[in-house]
């Protein structure tokens, strides 16, 4: 094994940061009991530390793994020494093929861009060889921040690191406490370790959101380990050593770690796919929608007496708009509803007849009080003023959707639909930049780009995509094709897919690949004929699925807050929303179409069990009966679910805190009704 083990700890009330275990206190025995360190079969290694000293041990013990066994990297790792360093020239950290990469699922991406700007309003964690807020040579977090309990580090052709438990249980399965992981960069910024601890910390910081982050705090009981005079304490860590040829291959890791830690979500006996279409898309129906303005609000808020009050945000789509009207359309057809079905008709021709810019040939990005403009809530969040193609990309994809299903299902044909989308789709194709990727603004006045490097544009090419799939026009299908190798390799295959929320900026996410997989998906479909194309774009549809999945969570982690505490709710087949935003939202539920689409192409049964993860964790995620989630009416459903420490910001009356937010949020309930009502409810509801 190249990979090498080391040992250092933080005693509780005695120590401010770690030292190298001393052989006059602990024995450590380590037996590597099966594996060659492949990504398919790690080295399992068995690891027993005995307190041979006269006196209890309390405190964390950090097992460090790395690829080397040079000394240098043991005393300047985060279990070591996290002074500020002088601060390295920018000019070190060149994120090339063979720069050292680590990957946290759910938490950090290489480095969470620490190549770029620290300066800007959103804060995320930031990896860089010094310590710079919000960045820092190293981080450590508590075992439930991860959606995979794994640490993986790509340098120099080899993939290194481990998967070992996040908690502990007792010999009931009730939990006792949680274990953490970390990461850390050398002075150099040329070399990367990970590690692996009983007992956690969340250091330097904990980040709660992007505006709330705490301070390193003092160990407390509840974040060390007991080790009794002559007691042994024995665990398990799978550890990975594998040769890759880049980052992607990472992936193959987390599959092995998916199989290993996998518990599915729970499922409810009475509230299947047929309940939740209904249920979910009965509350938006029936509390959402503002019949005096033709659309949907964007919270809907419920006193103790019953009242409602509405936070509107209208916008044309993501959070609001057609990302609630396509689901509800596709829930009115398939459940028969005629109001939901002519509701979300109605917002879809709202759209259609007056949401263009004459001046851009662009639609405008938000609607209030019956005005249009491109001046949503995100609005003040941006740094370029101007039409977001996140958001008109995603319009245009849906209003398309809802062409396809009210031509193939009800034999009703809106060609004015297909009409008003096609101009749109020109500006978009005519703004590309030299690297083939399209804008993340556009400017309001002209329609030209402004801004670009990010992954919002992978709406205009999966809008594109659709649109020729669908009409059978073979334009630009050169000019997909290469816009579609520049998304993939930008972002897809570096595992740095950033840029599509409007509120993060610019931090690594998982939002923008859910449009790159659709964009690849009817790429697909138009290059079937094309053997090697075709087979490319089966192999980065994949990628990006695998992309995906790193967000999801593979196991059910053991909430502390309630309700999400009290009602057992399951974390497994959810998605974190982003490295900026810790909490997980149901955006990923939309593409079950597309996982559906590539394991019949495949029988990829990987990709099969992440789908039935999605679906049942939907079924799952919102009010069975009035109040279940402490607020609401039955069918109501919010879009955030803390996982872990992360965005628990909301409060009881009592002032205790909170694992969900009090609102009903149209967009988050449609978006399991749209995973539910496409080509999967075909293949699934008889």
């Amino acid at each position: 094994m190249k990979a090498t083990l080391s040992y250092r700890v933080r005693e509780y009330k005695k120590a401010e940061d770690y030292i190298p275990a001393d052989k006059n206190i602990f024995e450590i025995i380590e037996e590597i009991v099966r594996g060659d360190g492949k990504a398919v079969s790690p080295y399992n290694i068995n690891i027993n530390i005995k307190n041979i000293s006269e006196n209890e041990f309390k405190g964390v013990i950090c097992v460090n793994v790395d690829n080397t066994a040079d000394e240098y990297v043991y005393k300047n790792n985060a279990a070591g020494d996290h002074e500020n360093h002088e601060k390295s020239p920018l000019n070190t950290l060149v994120y090339g093929k063979d720069e050292p990469q680590v990957f946290m699922p759910g938490f950090m991406y290489g480095s969470n861009r620490a190549d770029a700007p620290l300066d800007v309003p959103r804060k995320y964690p930031r990896l860089r060889p010094y310590s710079d807020f919000p960045a820092s040579n190293y981080f450590m977090v508590r075992g439930d921040r991860l959606s995979h309990p794994a640490v993986l580090v790509y340098e120099k052709g080899r993939v290194t690191g481990f998967d070992a438990k996040p908690y502990e249980t007792d010999s009931k399965g009730e939990f006792l406490r949680f274990n953490g992981y970390m990461c850390s960069m050398n002075e150099a910024g040329d070399h990367i370790s990970c590690g692996y601890t009983l007992g956690y910390e969340n250091a330097p910081w904990l980040f709660i959101q992007s505006t709330t982050i705490e301070d390193r705090k003092e160990l407390s009981e509840e974040n060390i380990i007991t080790i009794g005079a002559g007691e042994t304490i024995s665990f398990a860590i799978n550890v990975y050593d594998y040769e890759a040829s880049e980052m992607i291959d990472v992936h193959d890791a987390i599959i092995n770690v998916y199989n290993t830690y996998h518990k599915g979500p729970r499922v409810v006996p009475g509230f299947g796919i047929k309940e939740a279409i209904e249920n979910i898309a009965g509350a938006i129906s029936k509390d959402a929608w503002l019949p005096e303005k033709n659309c949907y609000s964007g919270f809907v808020f419920m006193n103790k007496e019953g009242e409602y009050s509405y936070n509107e945000l209208g916008s044309l789509s993501w959070t609001n708009g057609l990302s609630v009207a396509l689901p509800m359309l596709l829930a009115g057809i398939r459940t028969g509803n005629k109001t939901m079905k002519k509701q979300a008709e109605t917002f879809i021709e709202r759209v259609v007849h007056e949401s263009i810019n004459e001046k851009s040939g662009l639609p405008f990005d938000a609607v209030n009080d019956k005005k249009w403009s491109t001046h949503g809530w995100w609005f003040d969040n941006m740094h370029t003023p101007g039409h977001s193609a996140y958001l008109a990309g995603q319009a245009m994809y849906y209003i398309m959707k809802a062409y396809e299903y009210e031509k193939r299902l009800c034999d009703t044909v809106h060609e004015e639909w297909l009409s008003y989308v096609k101009p749109v789709l020109e500006v978009f194709e005519a703004n590309k930049n030299r690297a083939h990727e399209y804008p993340f603004v556009f400017s309001e006045y002209d329609g030209s780009g402004l801004e670009y490097d990010s992954m919002s544009g992978a709406w205009c090419f999966a809008a594109i995509a659709y649109y020729e799939y669908l009409t059978g026009d073979r334009t630009y299908i050169e000019s997909l094709i290469k816009s579609e190798k520049h998304y993939y390799d930008k972002f897809v295959k570096r595992l740095a897919c950033y840029g599509a929320p409007l509120d993060t900026d610019k931090a690594i996410d998982s939002e923008g690949i859910l449009a790159y997989i659709r964009g690849v998906r009817y790429l697909h479909e138009l290059a079937r004929e094309n053997d090697s194309l075709s087979n490319e774009l089966i192999l980065h549809m994949k990628a990006g699925l695998d992309y995906e999945f790193t967000y999801k969570f593979c196991y059910n982690s053991p909430v502390r807050i309630k309700p999400l505490s009290d009602i057992k709710w399951s974390s497994c087949g959810g998605s974190i929303t982003s490295t900026c935003n810790p909490h997980i939202h149901p955006m990923s539920s939309t593409i079950v179409d597309e996982m559906l689409y590539y394991y019949k192409l495949t029988g990829d049964e990987y990709v099969h069990l992440r789908m039935v993860d999605t679906v049942r964790w939907g079924c799952q995620t919102y009010n069975f009966m009035d109040g279940e989630y402490g607020y609401g009416k039955k069918g109501w459903m919010s879009e955030r679910f803390c996982y872990s420490e992360g965005l628990v910001t909301e409060k009881y009356e009592d002032g205790s805190p909170a694992s969900t937010w009090f609102a009903l949020m149209p967009w988050a309930g449609a978006s399991i009704v749209e995973g539910l009502t496409g080509d999967y409810y075909d293949s699934v509801v008889k």
